[in-house]
């Protein structure tokens, strides 16, 4: 046990103290703060923030009081804070819920009546930033035809209008028959939700609710997954090829039985791989904590209480379970490799099983109760990526649960072993890359 300490120690020393390591990890947390802040120097440069002053203008004609009623509604939009989507006790939340995201907080109209040849006149010289047309109602209508005027294609600002002329097209539908409280659920979408029948646990049914934020969870644990697997796993076989090919192992094996040289690697790697997504969780969550962020949350109606950890444990549970049966074999096929310059043709096998485990779940998230993602969740080399759809976004009953992760685990000790066998006898094998042939006849020479 000292000796296996003393290996995953010296493997994980050596790999942050080296150059690569702590470059890569530096460049890709820069690549990583740059894309987290591009939409909000998109928004700060653009002149899209909380602060915009929209002027607009209204050739209104005849139709002077559904101008007004447009106005009003708009002004109410853009003063209101984001509510959430099932809660119609606030005024104006069906236009709020329609306009998730716009950034305006105030609009300064127009004196109306204005001619449309003066407005546009005053759009060319820079006075106002568009105009709404209201004409005579298409054939069969009774509302009238709105048209917004502007040389800014500003998708923001025409869905508060257009979400302002539907309330002001139900008033005058109605004829100020309905309250502003109906109008206002009226307007407001139905929220729908899916629930697995097997996963209710009350009679609310929420243990079972599929929502956004479980959806995302998923989604980046398929990401997590595959990019950390494939990293750590070509840096186990790349580090074993690397001592082979200089005789370094030759020294090591005199000292350190071969399978504790293997474990200790993996073990270590394996912290090497958690301290980056350490790194790049905490500059993650520092900024989902941003006012900003904050805000973007809650526009779309994104709270981090409503994540299940039944899906982001059991995620963990799989990712750590998938990362020692690869990594296993990573280990073994870097053994058998005596120069680096054969890496990539040697470890593609396992690259097309990763690319297979992660193209199966990410495309089947919008199915995850097909019959492939039935079978592949007992499939070992699949079930990492497959399990945790179908329990994130799925239906897997507990005892399906339980035959994948005893599969899974059978798996990683059956694969372990042989991995074992053939890194024992690989690292002293040097020369052209042996056949399977030659690694099973120098395998029955050792007893794992």
């Amino acid at each position: 046990m000292n000796k296996l300490g003393a290996v995953i120690g010296f493997t994980y020393r050596n790999k942050t103290k080296t150059k690569s390591f702590r470059w890569t990890t530096f460049i890709l947390l820069l690549l990583l703060v740059v894309g987290l802040n591009i939409p909000y120097f998109i928004q700060l440069f653009s002149g899209q923030s909380d602060k915009d002053l929209v002027r607009i203008g209204i050739a209104s004609g005849s139709y002077q009081q559904i101008a007004g009623q447009i106005k009003e509604a708009a002004d109410k939009t853009a003063a209101t804070k984001p509510v959430a989507a099932n809660n119609t006790d606030n005024a104006g939340a069906a236009e709020v819920n329609a306009l998730r995201g716009t950034g305006v907080t105030r609009i300064e109209w127009q004196a109306e009546p204005a001619d449309p040849a003066k407005l546009r006149k005053q759009i060319e010289a820079g006075k106002l930033d568009g105009y709404l047309q209201l004409q005579k109602p298409a054939a069969g209508e009774i509302f009238p035809s709105i048209t917004y005027i502007s040389e800014k294609n500003n998708a923001s600002v025409q869905a508060m209008l257009q979400a302002a002329a539907q309330t002001a097209k139900v008033r005058s539908v109605t004829s100020g028959q309905l309250t502003e409280a109906q109008l206002n659920e009226i307007g407001t979408p139905v929220n729908l939700t899916r629930i697995a029948l097997d996963n209710m646990k009350g009679a609310d049914g929420k243990s079972g609710a599929l929502t956004m934020e479980n959806y995302i969870l998923v989604y980046l644990l398929l990401i997590l997954f595959f990019i950390s697997l494939t990293m750590t796993g070509n840096m186990i076989a790349s580090e074993i090829t690397a001592e082979k090919s200089s005789r370094v192992m030759e020294i090591l094996i005199t000292s350190v039985s071969p399978l504790t040289q293997m474990f200790g690697k993996i073990i270590g790697i394996f912290l090497v791989g958690l301290t980056q997504m350490g790194l790049y969780a905490l500059v993650f969550i520092v900024h989902l904590m941003l006012p900003y962020y904050q805000q973007v949350l809650a526009q779309f109606d994104i709270h981090i209480s409503n994540l299940s950890w039944e899906v982001a444990v059991l995620g963990l549970v799989y990712y750590v379970l998938g990362y020692f049966l690869y990594s296993t074999l990573y280990a073994a096929v870097g053994s058998i490799v005596s120069r680096t310059e054969d890496l990539g043709q040697a470890v593609s096998l396992l690259t097309v099983l990763t690319l297979a485990a992660f193209y199966i779940g990410i495309f089947s998230m919008t199915n995850p109760d097909s019959m492939l993602m039935k079978i592949s969740s007992y499939i070992p080399f699949f079930s990492p990526t497959t399990a945790i759809v179908r329990i994130g976004l799925g239906n897997m009953p507990w005892w399906e649960l339980t035959i994948s992760l005893l599969i899974l685990v059978i798996a990683i000790f059956i694969f372990g072993w042989l991995s074992a066998k053939i890194y024992r006898t690989g690292v002293l094998m040097y020369g052209k890359r042996p056949s399977w042939k030659e690694i099973r006849k120098a395998m029955k020479a050792y007893k794992i």
